[in-house]
């Protein structure tokens, strides 16, 4: 895999700061309406771009996560109660950005005895209940595997449910917390079984090999999975993995090409390239 100096950054991964018009309206509406956002939380490179484009991610059931992954940049700890006004929040946001469609994410609630499940619902429904020409993809946690929990979500009908690997399975353990490959697989697979569109993505620059790479297209591929992001991972702290290489774009498009010929839908390959990046696309 072709790779460049981990200790500076290449030409292709540079950010465009969030400015304008639309990006002053977008942080507005998240503030007034008191929401999060990955956006932020995560530390996204196209933050500048979506939120330019009048998008955003939204990021339901708090800003502090149960699970410590050692690439991500969210707050980790003891969660605050679920507040009982982020449905309709989120279903109000929604309309006032005008989205034609949303993406929304979550924190881990491992603390909760559903963990987050019924929480789940109540923002779907809320958003199909004031929006009902808008389109809307769900990125989920595993619900530590519980069939009942991933169904719960499943029933309430958004058009793309995901799910991410975020890296290879030799890698799996030592990059996420309490995740484990084969149940975010057996998720992944459940959701496709379902009907509703299914999707999923890794970080590449981690260590990984390129059999290693090919072998979780094949994996997705064999549970049903139909659209595939992969992205450069960025380290977001000191606390955070480092960064093994940085993959070059000629790469990305490689894995994009490959992965299409496996028989992915849709593949989005890129050094910049996150879960939610063109997901207008992958509901088609």
């Amino acid at each position: 895999m072709t790779c460049c100096n981990n200790r500076r950054k290449p030409e292709w991964l540079k950010i465009k700061l969030p400015k304008g018009q639309s990006s002053t309206e977008v942080l507005n509406i998240v503030r007034k309406h008191n929401l999060h956002t990955i956006c932020t939380s995560g530390m996204c490179p196209n933050q500048g771009e979506c939120w330019g484009n009048r998008t955003a991610t939204f990021m339901i059931g708090g800003d502090v996560c149960t699970r410590s992954c050692k690439f991500c940049n969210v707050k980790t700890g003891r969660p605050a109660p679920l507040d009982p006004a982020e449905p309709e929040n989120i279903a109000n946001s929604v309309k006032l950005l005008g989205l034609k469609h949303a993406v929304i994410t979550s924190v881990d609630r491992d603390d909760l005895a559903d963990l987050g499940a019924a929480h789940w619902v109540k923002v779907i429904e809320a958003v199909k209940r004031e929006n009902p020409q808008t389109t809307m993809e769900v990125l989920i946690p595993d619900f530590q595997g519980r069939q009942e929990l991933v169904q719960q979500v499943i029933d309430a009908r958004p058009e793309v449910i995901s799910h991410n690997l975020e890296t290879v399975r030799e890698l799996s353990d030592g990059v996420r917390s309490r995740a484990k490959y084969d149940i975010s697989l057996q998720v992944i697979r459940q959701v496709s079984e379902s009907g509703i569109v299914s999707k999923s993505g890794i970080m590449l620059g981690l260590g990984e090999t390129r059999e290693q790479i090919l072998q979780t297209m094949d994996d997705l591929l064999a549970v049903g999975c139909k659209v595939m992001t992969i992205g450069q991972y960025l380290q977001p702290s000191e606390a955070n993995l480092e960064v093994k290489e940085y993959v070059t774009p000629d790469t990305f498009k490689e894995y994009e090409r490959i992965g299409l010929e496996k028989g992915f839908r849709y593949v989005e390959s890129g050094p910049l390239v996150r879960s939610s990046y063109h997901a207008e696309k992958h509901v088609r």
